[in-house]
């Protein structure tokens, strides 16, 4: 079944101080053949001095911002229409053994497997390492298929750490979120991409929304919603299966796709830089994934 919502994403910051900055957006969800974006519009207030959008390397939606004008707050406020189609899981590569894959996914010339490569590799975040390698090689066995082992490794995350806001930050790194099984959708994204890469598979960091339901009888909260991470991995002539070791799902059909990347540093929503006087900023973000 087809899903529709209307995605809000609304970022503003209080400076403390007048300021003038620049600021690069990536909130605009992406058109992919499972999901089709409608009336994609960027707001920002107090209104820029420029703005204007363009399509990144890896082919995110990027939004350029300039607010020359001195300023004490900042909002810059995300709306679009989006669809998102159910996807079956491929055949091929995903059921014969991993080992396979990995052979195959390295001699893949076309656009996505020149991603799958990149991703194959070291990122800013995600450093390959012989614990992640552990970890994946308990699901990845010698001989197995790789999407078995691929859904085994995503339910071990989710089953064996810890979901704790709070606990980590942006920074953390991911030796650490592995060590201490605990964190927040993009540490848990991070160990799976680190994990995947460690044994040779190609393994991009996912950003964008997860719908989510309140409990029965329960009205939804508007802005509860929050972004969210998950994992895709590469299968050698079938594309990207998503995988999200947060909420144990293959594949999932409730989630919105804004972008992706080596990892968070390729992604993050709001960034950017101010000129001013030293002051505290405050920041507060909010997420509303509405069904329409």
């Amino acid at each position: 079944m087809t899903r529709r919502y209307q995605v809000t994403h609304r970022t503003e910051y209080r400076y403390g101080q007048p300021v003038v900055g620049h600021t690069i957006a990536r909130v605009v969800p992406r058109a992919l053949p499972h999901q089709r974006v409608s009336a994609p519009h960027v707001g920002v207030d107090p209104a820029p001095t420029h703005t204007r959008s363009h399509i990144d390397g890896l082919g995110n939606v990027v939004t350029y911002v300039a607010l020359d004008d001195r300023h004490d707050r900042m909002a810059v406020t995300a709306t679009s229409h989006v669809e998102v189609d159910p996807r079956a899981l491929p055949g091929g590569a995903w059921v014969r053994p991993w080992e396979e894959a990995v052979e195959a996914g390295a001699a893949q010339r076309d656009e996505d497997g020149l991603l799958a490569r990149l991703c194959r590799l070291d990122s800013p975040l995600v450093a390959r390492h012989p614990d992640l390698r552990a970890l994946a090689a308990a699901s990845f066995t010698p001989g197995r298929p790789l999407g078995e082992a691929a859904t085994d490794v995503t339910l071990g995350i989710q089953r064996d750490f810890e979901f704790v806001p709070g606990a980590t930050d942006v920074t953390t790194p991911v030796l650490q979120a592995l060590a201490e099984r605990r964190g927040v959708c993009q540490d848990f994204a991070h160990v799976l991409a680190g994990s995947l890469r460690s044994i040779g598979l190609g393994a991009r960091y996912v950003s964008g929304y997860l719908e989510t339901e309140p409990p029965p009888g329960q009205a939804r909260l508007v802005g509860a919603d929050a972004s969210h991470a998950w994992v895709g991995l590469y299968v050698p002539g079938e594309g990207w299966v998503d995988l999200d070791p947060t909420n144990g799902l293959v594949q999932p059909d409730r989630h919105v796709t804004i972008g992706w990347g080596r990892d968070y540093t390729d992604v993050v929503p709001v960034r950017g830089v101010v000129f001013g006087p030293p002051a505290d900023q405050e920041l507060t973000v909010s997420v509303d994934v509405a069904p329409r």
